[in-house]
Parts: structure tokens; sequence; C-alpha cells
């Protein structure tokens, strides 16, 4: 990348971050799979700068495309929101796991095994309170067809959804929590997305679920994890794992705080948990002791035991 490339590249961030309400502490050159120049920009909360995100992109991205714009603009307004959360970078599934998202390699790249798709890699990590190093490598593959579908194989554009595939996929128990191991397939295809409703679709849910859902997450991320700070249960990306609305989940974190479940924040898009949902720690770990019972392949187990006709 060109010194020149860089300059303007960083400009157009350092612009776009300003009106998220967000500043670019650093900014470094790095590369992407093969090599490829990109820059990673490390991002703060103006003003408070104790948690960071990084966005990676690479010098070919073009902000002058108003449409790419418009959605790098959305992307930081809630990346903003994610960084007053007390994790920014934790997730919870819909079957109960609580999950650190990192070390994600942006852009896509072509595979390297002859396979007609694009990729890219990343890390999940068991976030339970304990310190558990069960955590799955993750190989993200996007097939030709539905990369059709995404404007710019960047990560404002596809972080949201691959996050989520990572999620449904591990509900499906598709992807195991290990100690060590090699990268396990997240496979993103169009079965995720409605090409009549142009939009994503992972989960469908019933209202009973996604309150199920907001008071784990605020078991979780805000209890467990965020020593009671607030967390955002209004965010967009939920919206899409749940195949809801904000404005459904405005209504569910409404509910929950009617029920003595949640306590809003002066910003209501925040809550945190009461002391009686705090009282349910033990039905919640037992939901992610049944679920990392769920992912464990039984046929390791026969393998382990002899038991096998390979």
């Amino acid at each position: 990348m060109s010194v020149e490339t860089q300059a303007v590249l960083a400009g157009q961030v350092e612009t776009a971050a300003k009106v998220a309400g967000l500043a670019v502490v650093s900014s470094a050159v790095g590369q992407d799979f093969a090599g490829n120049p990109t820059t990673r920009f490390t991002l703060g909360l103006v003003g408070d700068q104790a948690k960071t995100e990084v966005l990676e992109l690479t010098d070919k991205f073009d902000f002058s495309r108003k449409d790419l714009l418009d959605d790098v603009t959305v992307y930081l307004a809630e990346s903003a929101k994610r960084l007053k959360n007390p994790r920014p970078n934790c997730y919870l599934t819909l079957h109960g796991f609580p999950l650190s998202f990192g070390k994600f390699q942006w852009p896509f790249h072509r595979s390297t095994s002859g396979a007609d798709t694009f990729l890219v890699h990343g890390e999940v990590r068991l976030e339970d309170g304990t310190e558990s190093v069960l955590h799955a490598k993750i190989a993200a593959s996007m097939t030709v067809t539905f990369a059709e579908i995404v404007k710019a194989p960047e990560q404002p554009f596809a972080e949201g959804f691959i996050y989520n595939a990572v999620r449904k996929t591990m509900d499906q128990g598709q992807l195991e929590l290990v100690k060590s191991g090699n990268r396990q397939p997240v496979p993103v295809t169009t079965r995720y997305y409605s090409p009549w409703k142009k939009q994503f679709s992972f989960n469908d849910t019933t209202e009973a679920q996604r309150l199920e859902y907001l008071a784990a997450k605020a078991f979780w991320l805000s209890g467990m994890l965020g020593e009671g700070r607030p967390v955002w249960l209004l965010d967009p990306r939920d919206a899409q794992y749940l195949n809801t609305t904000v404005a459904e989940l405005k209504k569910t974190t409404e509910a929950l705080a009617g029920e003595g479940v949640i306590r809003l924040a002066a910003d209501t898009e925040f809550a945190t948990p009461t002391e009686a949902l705090m009282g349910h720690r033990s039905k919640y770990v037992e939901e992610v002791a049944q679920q990392l019972a769920f992912i464990k392949p039984s046929f390791n187990e026969d393998m382990r035991g002899g038991h096998t006709n390979m």
C-alpha cells in the first residue's frame, strides 16, 4: 500500500469514525491471508479509550461509493454502542453459550484448496467466568453465490453475519469447543439469506425464547462477565440472529424490566440483571454444561474406546 493510499484511507476512516463518536487510537500496516497490504485501525470511544476494537481494511476499499460509506457509517455507529458493553467482543448463543470472538483475519480470501469459496479465519472462546481454555478455531467459508450478495468482502459488510453463522453452527452442535485443535468449518450459504425479503435468516424465535435469551444475555454479559455494568440489549446483530427486529427486542426488554428481571439504565437500550435474575446462576451454569455435552462428538468417545468399524 502506498503512503498516499494509506493516508487517504486513514483520513476517510477518521472522518467516518468521528461521526459515530469514535476516535482512531492508532493505525498499523497489516496484511491479509495472501500477504496483500491492509491497514488495521484501532478504534475507541471519544473520551473513553479503555476498550478498543480493530477495523481492518484493504487498500482496495472505496469510500467514495455512497452505498459503501452508508453501510460503514452504520457499522461504526453500532460498534460505538458495543464498546460501551463491559465485554464488547462477547456474544451469547441461543442455547446459552457466552462466547468471545477474536483473531479474525479480514478480508475474505480465496480458498487455497481449490474449492470455489471465500474464507475468513477467526476464533471463539467459551467465556463462563472461569479460566476456561475451551475454544474453536474457525474457518468460515462463503460460497461464490453468497458472495454476490455481499457489497464488499471487507469486515464492516460481513462481520455481523459471519458471527451469527458461527453462533448458528454452534447451536446446531456442529462446532466443538476444545483445548487445542484444527480449524473447524462454518459454511455460509444462501440458506442464511432470503433473496425476496433481502434479509438474513438464522433462527425463527418466539417471544418466550427472546425473553429467555435477553435475560441470559444480561446474566452472563453484565452479571457474570461485566461486574454488573450495563449491557446493550438492543443490538441489531442479535435481532438478525433471532430473526426479529430491534423494535421487538425493545418490547422484550421492557417486559423483562416490568417483571423485575432486569433494570434499565439511563440509556434504556442498556440494562443490568437484578438480584433475582442473578439468583438463577445454577440454572445458567447447568445450561452451559448441557451444551458442552451436546456439542461433544459421540464418535470421539467410541473411537477412544476402540469401537470403530473404520
